[in-house]
């Protein structure tokens, strides 16, 4: 002890607190290094442990690194507007050489986006995501963006979706984010659509079909389909369809259809079990929102299901998931009744920043493999709280 006394080393609580007169400091590559101010010298190795660190992952959304007019790092935190040259990520820092996790990261549903994303590096990566202008699509837009992505956000409105995009330049002003006009209620708007990303050259990595709409009155698109059904299902089979060559060149890449547990509770099969197409689309004497909403789902899941066995093959998986009950979105506009019911169920649900965490866990590859998560993968998976089921036809 006297020894230790005499080195500067006084006993402390923990072997990782830092004896007075010394700072903890990181180069520009993430290595950590410890400067002695009583004797002016630097070291690697932990002034008590004799360990070597260095941080881990990336730097948090909204913060920059920068190098001061004498070489020195410091760091910049854009949304609360200050510099520090503490590094904020010492707080997660590993040894030079760590052991393998032995046990897997575990999420449950009170999980956030960025607890999913913490550490990802998603810069490179290109995304389209349908309907982010709003609701669980735009905190899926900006958290991707926030970690390095190059999002597309997907919207009917390209005011709105422009909107959207200041917004999260509002919170990091280099996001590479932009707004692109997508009518999935036109199939020409959804070939306009595809023709305008590809004459962008560009990769595609992650294509999110999230657009939805719920309770809508009975209506035909200028394509002769019911909306319901064309809107949530067939406009992104056709934008999938379209995408195709893309995502291939792009590989690995990933689909994430974004359904709802309500699947469950319809049957798109007539009496002989073959498929009824009259129920698909069909006529407003033979209409009611909820079913309508829920045929629609089930196609999500059955497509997703059969991408993911066609494309896996050449380096693009498909996922369909289950966002949550009752999020409160903007998907209750179109009746008051159910606007408030989303309403008084609002305290008792996730949120939608939470709620989106699913969407990452299924399209930043934190999967290893690439393998379909289905619903029914869900319901075992400690990432949800809801237990739902999947009766067709699990990969």
């Amino acid at each position: 002890m006297a020894a230790l006394k005499y080195a500067g080393l006084e006993d402390t609580d923990s072997e990782e607190e830092l004896p007075p007169g010394w700072e903890e400091r990181t180069t520009k590559d993430g290595w950590v290094y410890y400067a002695n101010h009583l004797e002016e010298k630097t070291q690697w190795e932990h002034p008590k442990s004799g360990k070597r660190k260095r941080v881990a992952g990336d730097l948090p959304y909204g913060w920059e690194q920068e190098t001061d007019e004498n070489g020195q790092v410091y760091f910049v935190d854009h949304i609360n507007k200050r510099t520090t040259y503490l590094d904020p990520r010492l707080a997660f820092t590993v040894e030079d050489n760590p052991m393998k996790p032995t046990t897997r990261q575990k999420y449950d549903g009170n999980s956030t986006a960025m607890e999913i994303l913490q550490g990802r590096d998603l810069s490179g990566k290109v995304v389209i995501i349908t309907g982010a202008n709003s609701g669980i699509g735009f905190e899926t837009a900006k958290s991707l963006a926030l970690h390095g992505a190059r999002v597309i956000l997907a919207c009917r409105s390209l005011v709105r979706g422009n909107e959207a995009v200041q917004r999260i330049l509002g919170e990091w002003h280099k996001a590479k984010v932009e707004a692109m006009t997508l009518d999935l209620a036109s199939l020409q708007s959804v070939r306009h659509f595809a023709e305008a990303f590809k004459s962008k050259n560009l990769p595609l990595h992650i294509l999110i079909c999230n657009a939805a709409v719920f309770g809508a009155p009975w209506s035909l698109t200028e394509d002769g389909l019911e909306s319901t059904f064309q809107v949530n299902h067939l406009g992104h089979f056709y934008l999938v369809q379209l995408l195709e060559d893309v995502l291939r060149q792009s590989s690995p890449a990933r689909v994430v259809v974004v359904s709802s547990e309500s699947h469950r509770f319809t049957e798109i099969k007539d009496s002989s079990g073959k498929l009824d197409f009259s129920l698909l689309s069909p006529s407003k004497k033979e209409y009611w929102a909820m079913l309508a909403y829920n045929r629609s789902k089930l196609c999500n899941i059955l497509f997703s299901n059969e991408l993911n066995r066609r494309l896996s093959p050449h380096g693009v998986t498909s996922n369909s998931v289950h966002p949550g009950n009752m999020i409160y979105s903007s998907l209750h506009r179109n009746w008051w009744v159910y606007t408030l019911l989303f309403t008084l169920a609002r305290p008792f649900t996730k949120s939608m920043v939470s709620d989106c965490l699913k969407l990452f866990y299924s399209s930043s590859f934190l999967r290893n493999g690439g393998e379909n998560m289905t619903l029914f993968e869900y319901m075992i998976f400690p990432v949800i709280k809801d237990v739902v089921c999947l009766r067709c036809g699990v990969v």
